[in-house]
């Protein structure tokens, strides 16, 4: 099982690369489980789609599921 330090990492990657099948199914499992991570990965998102509107991009379709 991923750490959460694992998945902030991913979550992270996840921004600007497509994640393999086995390292969503770990974020998915992890992300079940821990309140915390979940936050972060809510905040991340928020975040990324915050800065992609500043700069005028279309914001993308979340990778990390």
């Amino acid at each position: 099982m991923l750490t959460c330090r694992e998945v902030t990492q991913l979550l992270s990657e996840a921004q600007e690369r497509n994640l393999t099948l086995a390292e969503r199914l770990q974020l998915r499992v992890h992300l079940a489980m821990c309140r915390g991570c979940a936050h972060f990965k809510k905040q991340m998102s928020f975040l990324h789609d915050a800065c992609r509107r500043y700069v005028g991009e279309p914001a993308s379709k979340e990778r990390a599921e």
